[in-house]
């Protein structure tokens, strides 16, 4: 049976399981669903979600992007079981419970040791996984480089290995930020406006830029067909480069 953490459709999760199976979980057969009973903490797919919950509690905060890689890697474990309700649940009620201290953070990353001990590679993409959470929000706190990095030791990752992943995290967000940047500068742009424009002045830009480039108008004014297509992709442009900016300005 295999457990594949499902990518967020958001561009900046791409890096979520990236090359990270689960199916490589113990104890699940890819042929048929089976009933699992037993404690989750006895079990890889347990373990996995009981550390996530640590590295959550690290800044005490669960961002919108958290909770929908909590939610999916949820549905992906439970719905290779044949009792995934129950399943679901339990991870659920797990991580919440987890998520209250790290007193057993190294006793869970010693079972998950025990289970693994001879797989190396494995560890290191659940370490991976781990440092996708904690990047997630796009801050790596001092409180999370100490959790992961007690983790990352637990489980006898290469101090090397876990460094490599921290600066890839870091450089992928620092690459996301200054395209983000260039991406608003160029909304900007398309509305004929600029950062220091108001709200009002915004919306008036954009409603005149939509007029004057509206394929419905344009066609009216018997123009070709090729410049009603022009303007149809002029409009998608501007509607894209307005929501780009609402997005940023919160509005």
């Amino acid at each position: 049976m295999e457990i594949i953490v499902i990518l967020v459709v958001i561009a900046i999760l791409f890096f979520i399981g990236r090359n990270y199976k689960t199916e490589e979980f113990k104890n699940i057969n890819l042929k048929r669903k089976d009933k699992f009973e037993g404690d989750l903490l006895n079990h890889e797919a347990g373990l996995l979600v009981a550390l996530m919950a640590k590295v959550a509690k690290a800044d005490g905060k669960v961002c919108e992007l958290e909770a929908e890689l909590l939610k999916h890697t949820f549905n992906d474990i439970s719905s290779h079981f044949e009792n995934s309700d129950e399943i679901r649940d339990k991870l659920k009620s797990l991580y919440a419970k987890e998520k209250q201290s790290f007193d057993n953070m190294i006793n869970i990353c010693e079972k998950l040791y025990g289970l693994t001990k001879n797989d190396y590679n494995k560890r290191a993409k659940i370490m991976e996984y781990l440092l996708n959470l904690a990047f997630i929000d796009k801050e790596f706190s001092d409180t999370e480089k100490m959790i992961t990095e007690d983790i990352s030791n637990a489980l006898k990752i290469r101090k090397e290995d876990f460094e490599r992943l921290i600066e890839t995290f870091k450089a992928f967000y620092t690459q996301q930020a200054a395209s983000k940047a260039i991406s608003l500068e160029k909304a900007y742009e398309v509305l004929e406006s600029n950062i220091n424009d108001d709200n009002s002045t915004l919306k008036k830009n954009y409603r005149n830029l939509v007029k004057k480039h509206h394929p419905d108008i344009i066609s009216g004014q018997g123009a070709a067909q090729n410049i009603i297509d022009e303007a149809t992709k002029k409009l998608q442009e501007i509607n894209e480069a307005y929501e780009i900016i609402k997005k940023d300005r919160g509005i």
